[in-house]
């Protein structure tokens, strides 16, 4: 019988003794780092095909940079935080219960930023003087949502 504990896992299903903990975050640290070594044989066999054409080469340069970066974050976030239950392959479902942040239910706000995106992207096909009256939109729904708490019924 397995014991469930929490951490470092002190049994596995085969009733062998384990002693390192779980490595947290490793799956996500292993999927952008193995990006960057599909990418740079791209880059480079592409720059090799194109005769370094400048465009192509420098976007694939750019993933390779982007994704190591990413990585690299990741692996070191994984080394300063503790396991989560999503690292336990024998986690449950309960485990990962909680708080997992507070959220506003009936607020308008997104809707006003979503509102002054999309009036700033049709901006870009339509005219750039609507770019402008988004961006005023999607500033005042911002600070509209970031100051949603400070006053009114739900100040606190």
């Amino acid at each position: 019988m397995s014991v469930k504990v929490r951490g470092p896992r002190q049994t596995t299903s085969h009733h062998q003794p384990r002693t390192e903990p779980y490595k947290p975050m490793r799956p996500e640290a292993v999927f952008f780092v193995a990006l960057v070594f599909f990418f740079l044989p791209v880059f480079i066999w592409y720059g090799l095909w194109s005769s370094w054409e400048p465009v192509g080469s420098t976007v694939l340069l750019l993933c390779v940079g982007l994704w190591g970066l990413t990585g690299g974050y990741l692996i070191l976030v994984s080394r300063r935080i503790d396991a989560r239950p999503e690292d336990d392959p024998v986690a449950e479902v309960a485990d990962g219960a909680g708080e997992y942040g507070h959220f506003s239910p009936w607020s308008w706000w997104p809707l006003v930023i979503a509102i002054g995106v999309t009036l700033g992207f049709l901006g870009a096909a339509a005219g750039w003087w609507i770019t402008g009256i988004g961006f005023v939109v999607g500033l005042g729904g911002l600070v509209g949502h970031v100051l949603e708490y400070n006053r009114g019924p739900h100040a606190h």
